[in-house]
C-alpha cells in the first residue's frame, strides 16, 4: 500500500504563490509600520533550552511546546510556541537597554495543539513588546499598534475587549482560595458558568460572600458603563481592584479619543494569559473572524528570572489569520517581462538593468512550457531592427 507522503501533519500548513507573496508583502509593510513607531526588529532562535522558554510563564506554555534532546549537551530543548518570553530574555540579558526598549518580531512558532478546533499549530507570529515603561500610555501605544496592524491588513469594524487580571487575583486572595481549588475556579470563571460556581458554593468550597463576588465578576461585561456596576459591586474590597477599575476606565476613554470608530467592550472575567500577565489585557475581534485576531497585555517583571525585572507590555497575532480576515491586497500577477534565451551581451546587460530597477524578468527556457502570459508577464523583451533590445507590451 502506497503511503501518502504528501500529507502534512494536522494543523500544519504551507503557503503557495500568489498567497505567499501577499503574506511577504504584508510582513514587510508591518515591519515598516513598527519601524516608524520606533520599534527595533529582533530575531529570537527557533529552539531554546526549556528553562529559558518557560521562565516567568509558569506552566502556560509547557503543554504547547514540542520538546527534544540536544545531542550536544543532553539537555532538553523546546521549539518556541510563543516569542514573548524570548523578547523578555533578550531585553534583560542581551540588550539591557536603559529606559524604554521597543522590539518587534515575526517568525514561525510551533504548538503541540491548536488553540481552537481546526486552528493552526504553526502560526506566523508577529508582535511588538515594550519594556521599561509602566504608565498607562505605554499600554495605549501597544493597543494603538495592534489597531494600526489590523487597519493595515484591511480588517474592518474592529472591537477591542479590555480586561484586568488584578481584579480576579485580588478576589482569589480575599477568598483564601487553596492552590488545589484555584485552577477549578479559574476554569469556571473563564467559561462564565454560574451553575458550576453555584456548585462550589453548595459543596462548601466557596463561602457566601466569595460566591457572590465571583458571580458579580462573571456578569461584569459590556459597554464602558459596566465599570459603574463594578464600582458598586466590587469597589472597596481591595485597593488593587479599585486601581484596576480606574485603569480600565481611563484606557477606554483614551481609545475613544484616539480611535473613535473602534468599539470597546469591557469583560472583567476574561483572563487571557492570566498565569504570567499582571495588569491590563486587550484583544481585538472583527465580525466573521470567529476568534480573536490579536491579543496582548501587561506582564511586568517576567525578565526578573533573566536578571532584570522590568515593566513590560505587548501584543501578538498570527499573520496568516490576519491575512485571511483582512483585505490586504498585493497583485503580483501580470507585471513581469519575458525575455528570450540568448547569449547577446546587450540582452544580458538589458536584463541586469531591468532587474536592478526592480522589474521582474523571466528568461525563456529551452523546453516548451507556459506562455509569457501564463508566467505572469505583461511585456516582452525583443530585439529591434537596429539590434537593440526593446520592451513591448503583450497586447500591442
Amino acid at each position: 500500500m502506497q503511503s501518502n507522503r504528501w500529507l502534512l501533519p494536522e494543523g500544519v500548513q504551507e503557503v503557495l504563490p500568489p498567497e505567499s507573496w501577499r503574506l511577504e508583502k504584508a510582513r514587510r509593510a508591518l515591519l515598516d509600520l513598527y519601524w516608524r513607531w520606533g520599534y527595533d526588529l529582533i530575531r529570537p532562535p527557533l529552539i531554546e533550552y526549556l528553562d529559558s522558554l518557560f521562565t516567568g510563564t509558569g506552566h502556560d506554555l509547557g503543554l504547547q511546546t514540542f520538546k527534544l534532546i540536544d545531542q550536544l549537551t543532553g539537555r532538553t530543548m523546546g521549539v518556541r510556541s510563543d516569542m514573548t518570553t524570548q523578547a523578555a530574555r533578550i531585553d534583560a540579558h542581551r540588550l539591557r537597554t536603559e529606559g524604554p526598549g521597543r522590539y518587534c518580531y515575526i517568525g514561525s512558532i510551533l504548538r503541540t495543539r491548536p488553540e481552537e478546533p481546526g486552528g493552526s499549530r504553526s502560526p506566523l507570529q508577529i508582535g511588538v513588546e515594550m519594556f521599561g515603561a509602566a504608565d498607562l500610555f505605554s499600554d495605549l501605544e501597544i493597543v494603538s499598534l495592534m489597531l494600526e496592524t489590523l487597519a493595515l491588513m484591511g480588517v474592518d469594524r474592529v472591537t477591542v475587549d479590555l480586561g484586568h487580571v488584578a481584579i480576579y487575583r485580588a478576589l482569589v486572595a480575599q477568598a483564601g482560595i487553596t492552590a488545589e481549588l484555584e485552577p477549578v475556579l479559574f476554569d469556571i470563571v473563564q467559561r462564565k458558568s454560574l451553575p458550576d460556581l453555584d456548585g462550589l458554593h453548595q459543596t462548601g468550597q466557596l463561602d457566601e460572600q466569595s460566591h457572590r463576588r465571583f458571580a458579580d465578576l462573571i456578569s461584569l461585561s459590556g459597554s464602558v458603563d459596566v465599570l459603574d456596576r463594578a464600582v458598586e459591586q466590587l469597589g472597596g474590597i481591595d485597593a488593587s481592584i479599585d486601581a484596576a477599575i480606574d485603569d480600565l476606565r481611563e484606557m477606554a476613554g483614551l481609545l475613544e479619543l484616539h480611535y473613535p470608530d473602534t468599539g470597546v467592550v469591557l469583560d472583567l472575567a476574561e483572563l487571557r494569559g492570566y498565569r504570567y500577565k499582571t495588569g491590563l489585557l486587550y484583544a481585538a475581534f472583527a465580525p466573521g473572524a470567529g476568534r480573536e485576531l490579536a491579543r496582548g497585555g501587561r506582564y511586568d517583571d517576567v525578565g526578573a528570572a533573566f536578571g532584570r525585572a522590568r515593566p513590560a507590555t505587548g501584543f501578538s497575532a498570527d499573520l496568516n489569520l490576519l491575512a485571511e480576515a483582512g483585505t490586504f491586497a498585493y497583485d503580483c500577477s501580470g507585471r513581469g517581462i519575458h525575455a528570450p534565451a540568448d547569449t547577446d551581451p546587450a540582452l544580458l546587460a538589458a536584463i541586469r538593468r531591468l532587474r536592478a530597477s526592480g522589474e521582474r524578468v523571466i528568461v525563456a527556457t529551452a523546453q516548451a512550457g507556459r506562455t509569457p502570459a501564463q508566467l505572469g508577464c505583461d511585456r516582452l523583451l525583443e530585439r529591434a531592427g537596429d539590434g537593440s533590445w526593446q520592451i513591448r507590451f503583450l497586447h500591442d
